[in-house]
């Protein structure tokens, strides 16, 4: 072991010698202090006969699966990985495997392009420097003592000339705790995954965490005949076992409906029907199958919708009951058949907005009512959409008015994430880490769609016809892609080139790294204490460490402490609780479900010795298994099985007996007609819904591709571009590692009629522009896209060419715009643009792009 220390002390790594260890070798040595060293061939024979250790490795990238991730180590180095073997795989219990993402977790840690020491830009000083090198300028090492120097002084700076809340904070950082008690700071808000579904339901009647839960869970799914989805990919989107829950149904006999631009892969592996739509109009979509049942219903001959359910369990959908103080004429039925609008949401009215054939509308209507079993599902990706904030309400009052909830084998709401085909409350858990929270004295929350034009003009929206000043002078940046991942890139650049000083914890030359002032390097969960993993409510994951930090990396918490010692602050008020002492934290306050059912008990036996090997405080416990179990399998997973005590029929005691299992309303029901909601998205100043769930045209969706509506006359911007998940990254994370860019080029896919309009074939690059923004890929041309419909995979970190202002790498929030509406929701999947084959030099493909390597 001396030896290959030495060695790897004197190894210079270049990225070529790095990159060709092979996977079957080991991938790096991890020692303090050192970093990485190639392991040569006589080395890698040498590890491959001494016996070393599986560790449980963190997964913790938010892919929704959370899959057991193991690593054997052996002399500090990781030989390899494997995922989920500690137990028989069946239906009924299957193992949490993992999906290339996670199995090139080695290739992330000890990746050559790791952030390795802190850093500055060359052109910086103390304001900013020259600003509009930012993204584009050299890097010089620094130490740890120079760097939080200087990222303390101009916090002090900035605070005392421009005051705390021209300081933000973007999310996922441990800073708030510091700032917090340096007089706080700006913060922002907004949601880049649920769409609409985020704070609006709870409003109307799902209660609070049902976005994910208000279906039953995947037991009871296999008692559904027909499952009909909207705009859900699990087999891409998805990690772990969430596919694997529908295809048990799909075995069972369930038919599948996929209502999606794309003909997608979980459509494919089901046997789908699939039914293609322009994005953003599902709403209108089932609108038109909502009047197709109120036309047809007949209750003593041909029952199609479930009055008894409609008017015993919800308000507002006909004038005869709606809740107190409200207008008869405003209700959800009229509206539908067109009494008081003049406009009948019939079928061919809904045709004409979603694409779908009217008679394909009235067919699947139909089957819904008719199906005794069924399960209404949709993904966020419908609710992804600016103006979409009536959608989930009228999702949910086409389930209640098929009566498709409460009952086994029948179910609506939301699919997908962690909870797709398995809804219910966790059946295992960890406990709170026991840190106090420290208060944020500045009141001041920028929506995310605002973010950047808020630094660039000085103001923000702040509530219903209220506008307040801000002086946004810098951002600090924790563990986030928020430059990456939200709306209107080009103008968050342009936001970033014009602050003071922007500072960024990263492991890599991120986006947010590229364009900030200082760069710090943060350890992975790989070289930390541990943690857990949450995926499906069966599982809860234990990781371990792996590896000691590389290079100079430091945990975020200690950089928070630092930085807050140079403010003044004491490291006790900042973080009180050691790291050893919040990962026991969790694991003592563990807890499982009762076999019966009847509630939850500790899940952990914690032992004297257990307290006394990790070094913290705590008292001994009983609990199903020991912690040593617990840390040497690596998970707890709740054993399932058709009739246990462990299954989860969402709302089955409200439909049962809803005044004595009330929802959150002030009816007590599911409000058909919200004046709550209404009021809600009123109160976020952006733009006003009625308190029935009426179509509202999105915002640069599917008819601002016409300069001409009534003539059906298309515009600048004839397409519309979606961003479906990709199976190289997790959001943004993964988009450096050279094997998964391999593995999963990302083009851009573009329908064969689309393509051929254009002259466009399979490898030829393409130029896409919006009204915010221009990016190149190389095509794929399929017949699996609606016409009319470009899939851009979400996520690709960006490569501006700043000479022609075009990126090249595909990242799509380049081509979206700083567009706020309702609550504030990321509007990724309205977007227009044009396409054309592109007359520059061709695009090589991203593998053989230089990794970005720094110092």
């Amino acid at each position: 072991m001396a030896n290959l220390i030495e060695k790897a002390q004197s190894f210079v790594m270049s990225r070529r010698s790095f990159i060709g260890v092979t996977a079957g070798a080991a991938a790096a040595v991890s020692l303090t202090g050192c970093g990485l060293a190639k392991v040569d061939a006589t080395t890698a024979e040498a590890l491959a006969q001494k016996e070393g250790k599986w560790v449980t490795a963190a997964c913790w990238h938010n892919c929704g699966g959370r899959c057991l991730n193991k690593a054997y180590v052996v002399d500090g180095v990781v030989v390899r990985q494997k995922t989920d073997d500690t137990h028989a795989d069946s239906p009924d219990h299957p193992q949490q495997r993992g999906c290339a993402r996670g199995r090139s977790q080695r290739h992330q840690v000890f990746g050559a392009d790791r952030i390795k020491y802190p850093m500055k830009r060359k052109n910086w000083e103390p304001g900013g420097g020259k600003k509009e090198l930012r993204g584009k300028d050299e890097w010089v090492r620094i130490s740890w003592d120079e760097a939080l120097d200087l990222v303390a002084g101009e916090i002090k700076r900035i605070r005392e000339k421009h005051g705390n809340s021209s300081i933000l904070v973007t999310g996922g950082s441990e800073m708030p705790r510091t700032l917090g008690l340096y007089g706080g700071h700006s913060t922002h808000w907004g949601t880049t995954s649920w769409g609409t579904w985020r704070w609006g339901p709870e409003k109307f009647g799902m209660a609070e965490g049902f976005f994910e839960h208000s279906i039953n869970d995947r037991l009871d799914l296999r008692n559904s005949q027909l499952i009909v989805l909207w705009g859900g990919n699990p087999a891409w989107s998805a990690g772990g076992s969430p596919t694997y829950n529908y295809l048990q149904a799909k075995q069972a006999g369930a038919k599948f409906v996929i209502i999606d631009p794309i003909y997608t892969d979980s459509a494919e592996v089901l046997g789908a029907q699939w039914i293609p739509i322009h994005p953003g109009t599902d709403h209108a979509m089932v609108l038109g199958m909502a009047y197709t049942l109120l036309k047809q219903d007949d209750p003593a001959n041909n029952p199609l919708i479930d009055w008894d359910f409609l008017n015993r369990c919800t308000v507002g959908f006909d004038a005869d009951h709606m809740p107190e103080g409200a207008d008869p004429k405003e209700n959800l039925k009229d509206y539908i058949l067109g009494t008081f609008d003049g406009v009948p949401k019939t079928a061919q009215w809904a045709s004409e907005i979603c694409g779908v054939d009217a008679k394909t509308i009235e067919e699947l209507a139909l089957e819904i009512a008719t199906t005794k079993k069924a399960a209404l599902f949709t993904a966020w990706a419908a609710a992804r959409i600016n103006n979409a904030d009536s959608w989930p309400q009228m999702f949910m009052a086409f389930g209640a008015m098929t009566g498709h909830m409460g009952e086994s084998g029948r179910m609506t709401g939301v699919s997908c994430h962690f909870g797709t085909g398995n809804g219910g409350p966790a059946l295992v858990k960890p406990g709170g880490n026991g840190l106090p929270a420290i208060k944020n004295p500045v009141a001041d929350k920028i929506n995310d769609n605002e973010m950047w034009t808020a630094i660039l003009t000085g103001k923000y929206t702040a509530g219903y016809n209220k506008t307040k000043d801000i002086n946004l002078q810098m951002v600090y940046h924790g563990y986030n892609a928020v430059l990456q991942t939200r709306s209107a890139m080009s103008k968050g650049i342009e936001a970033h080139r014009k602050l003071e000083f922007v500072v960024c914890n990263s492991h890599f030359l991120t986006t947010n790294a590229k364009y900030s002032d200082i760069v710090l390097p943060a350890t992975t969960e790989w070289e930390r204490e541990g943690g857990f993993g949450t995926g499906n409510r069966e599982l809860l994951i234990y990781y371990t460490r792996v590896t000691e930090p590389l290079f100079e990396a430091k945990h975020d918490q200690w950089i928070a402490i630092e930085i807050g010692k140079r403010l003044g602050l004491a490291e006790k008020d900042i973080y009180p609780i050691s790291e050893k002492q919040q990962v026991f934290n969790q694991l003592a306050g563990a807890t499982v479900m009762k076999t019966d059912g009847s509630g939850m008990e500790p899940l952990l036996t914690i032992s004297e010795a257990d307290i006394a090997g990790m070094g913290v405080t705590g008292k001994p416990q009983q609990g199903r298994i020991t912690l040593n179990e617990f840390r040497e399998t690596g998970m707890y997973h709740v054993e399932r099985k058709p009739g246990d005590k462990l299954g989860s029929i969402a709302y089955e005691k409200f439909r049962k007996d809803p005044a004595a299992n009330p929802l959150k309303t002030e009816s007590g029901k599911l409000e058909i007609h919200s004046k709550a909601l209404a009021e809600l998205i009123k109160g976020y100043g952006f733009t006003e819904i009625k308190p029935i769930p009426t179509y509202n045209k999105a915002a640069e969706g599917y008819e601002d591709t016409f300069k001409d509506w009534a003539k059906k006359e298309k515009g600048d911007y004839p397409l519309q571009v979606i961003n479906p998940h990709y199976f190289r990254r997790s959001h943004s994370i993964f988009d450096n590692i050279p094997q998964l860019r391999e593995a999963f080029p990302n083009p851009v896919f573009v329908s064969s009629q689309d393509a051929a309009e254009r002259g466009i074939s399979t490898g030829d690059t393409v130029l896409l522009t919006s009204r915010h923004g221009k990016t190149l890929r190389t095509a794929q041309v399929s017949e699996r896209l609606m016409p009319g419909v470009v899939g851009l995979p979400h996520g690709a970190w960006v490569e501006m060419d700043e000479k022609s202002g075009v990126d090249k790498a595909g990242a799509d929030n380049i081509l979206t715009g700083p567009i706020a509406t309702g609550q504030g929701t990321g509007g990724w999947n309205t977007c227009n643009i044009q396409m054309e084959k592109w007359s520059g030099e061709a695009l090589q493909p991203d593998v053989k792009w230089p990794q970005r390597i720094v110092l």
